[in-house]
């Protein structure tokens, strides 16, 4: 399936997206390493999730073509220490038919920008597993670069996975005190 940039619109969540994004994250669960849950949480345990990111004034972003929700983005707490309170850690998944049609970068691109104009410094994405070399090149291509790799850290389908740390500078980055 093909999408234009032009056909995308991102915009904040609102609850009639969760049933999508559940499909989209429950594929992640079942078929993928980005997640490392074993079994998909249900609707409400989506909604809960999203309701607590919200709340407590992260972007959370989907991203519709033609009505429907085709990704989803959003930032949280990186760790819930207050030293961290300046580092977001992101969250980016694509619904399956719509990876690699600009979708992701639209998403990623307007939760950089929501998070430097909150004043947040630094953005971490935790990968899961060295082997997942689409969701590394994304995010190299975003600017992100290679903080370190925890080594069989995770266990899904199977085996041992690593899990990759990338980082971004946001706005002024550590130039200057917040």
């Amino acid at each position: 399936m093909t999408f234009s940039h032009a056909s995308a619109t991102i915009r904040p969540v609102q609850n009639s997206d969760i049933p999508a994004i559940h499909r989209i994250y429950e594929d992640q669960v079942l078929n993928g390493v980005s997640s490392w849950e074993d079994e998909p949480p249900t609707v409400q345990e989506m909604t809960d999730r999203q309701t607590t990111i919200t709340e407590k004034g992260f972007p959370y972003l989907v991203a519709k073509v033609d009505g429907q929700v085709m990704g989803y983005a959003y930032a949280s707490s990186y760790r819930p220490r207050p030293g961290y309170r300046y580092t977001v850690e992101n969250s980016i998944y694509v619904d399956q038919n719509a990876r690699g049609s600009g979708i992701g970068r639209l998403l990623m691109e307007e939760l950089i920008r929501q998070c430097e104009a909150a004043g947040y410094r630094q953005m971490v994405a935790v990968i899961g597993d060295s082997n997942n070399h689409p969701s590394i090149n994304f995010h190299k291509k975003m600017g992100f670069i290679h903080a370190g790799t925890i080594r069989s850290i995770g266990f899904k389908f199977g085996r041992w996975m690593d899990s990759v740390i990338m980082q971004l500078p946001l706005g002024e980055s550590d130039q200057t005190l917040p």
